[in-house]
């Protein structure tokens, strides 16, 4: 576990970065960065209210003037960085603004980090392997632009109860009492809790070398029709649940059916490491 260190996190107010935040704030002295006001402000109330002190501010990673109030924090040891767009849909409207910020936003912390002699950890997704969305392709250039810096980046699957998630989605749905919404009856999903996850991107940045994509071992990937029937049992429901219960609303643009850690070329390449796969920087990979 990292102690005694200065961090500095970027999306921290999201759901990823304000679990780090809480995972990590008890040893070290914590910096937060974040475009949204009102969830910077109540991650920082509830800190301040738990007796912790922190350091923030509301800026935006895609605009390197921003980054400048932050030289006067000092140089970090680490950065985790957890800002970035990262819906699919949404990203073929505004392209624009997930390149802005997935990749000249990743480009300007590697920046900052380079300057501060800093151990940059970035967070990816699975949705990488198979980059047939904007949201995707800009966060494979992301990853590859940590790669080439030699930095490293932290990749997994779906984490259960970020914003977003198939969970909060149910929930809400639930609480309305919609019928819960599938995507394909065949859909398969890994399935991870955020502080798990959490645990496993501190435990990635205390043993990463420089250019690994480290992957999560997310085990054995989930049947998401089959996980809304549990979710539907546990509320009480009674089958036939497809028929009034469940709602198939086909895969959107950019989703995949059955979604995988790697590659076929990478899973050539990757070494198992306790909790992680762990693809090593090549060393003829040219620089983007």
């Amino acid at each position: 576990m990292l102690e005694s260190k200065k961090i500095l996190i970027t999306g921290a107010a999201g759901s990823i970065g304000s679990e780090l935040v809480r995972q990590l704030i008890e040893k070290n002295d914590i910096y937060i960065l974040d475009s949204n006001e009102t969830a910077f402000f109540n991650l920082y109330e509830e800190l301040q209210l738990k007796g912790y002190k922190i350091h923030g501010a509301v800026g935006d990673v895609r605009q390197w003037g921003a980054l400048q109030h932050i030289l006067s924090w000092g140089n970090p040891s680490f950065i985790f960085h957890a800002a970035a767009l990262k819906h699919v849909t949404p990203s073929a409207w505004s392209p624009e603004e997930y390149i802005t910020t997935n990749i000249n936003g990743t480009l300007n912390m590697i920046r900052f980090a380079e300057k501060h002699h800093s151990r940059l950890v970035n967070i990816s997704t699975d949705k990488v392997v198979n980059p047939n969305s904007i949201m995707a392709a800009t966060k494979k250039v992301a990853e590859i632009a940590v790669r080439d810096a030699g930095q490293v980046s932290v990749r997994f699957g779906n984490v259960m109860g970020s914003r977003g998630s198939v969970l909060e989605i149910w929930q809400r749905q639930a609480d309305s009492g919609e019928p819960l919404t599938v995507t394909d009856s065949n859909a398969e999903r890994y399935m991870m809790t955020i502080p798990e996850a959490v645990r496993l991107v501190i435990k990635a940045a205390e043993t990463g070398n420089n250019g690994d994509i480290m992957i999560l071992d997310m085990g054995t990937r989930v049947n998401i029709l089959r996980f809304a029937i549990e979710i539907l049992k546990k509320a009480g429901k009674k089958p036939p649940f497809e028929d009034k219960d469940v709602k198939f609303i086909g895969l959107r643009p950019g989703e995949t059916t059955v979604e995988t850690l790697m590659t076929d070329e990478e899973q050539k390449r990757a070494k198992k490491e306790g909790e992680f796969f762990i693809i090593e920087r090549e060393k003829h990979d040219a620089r983007i």
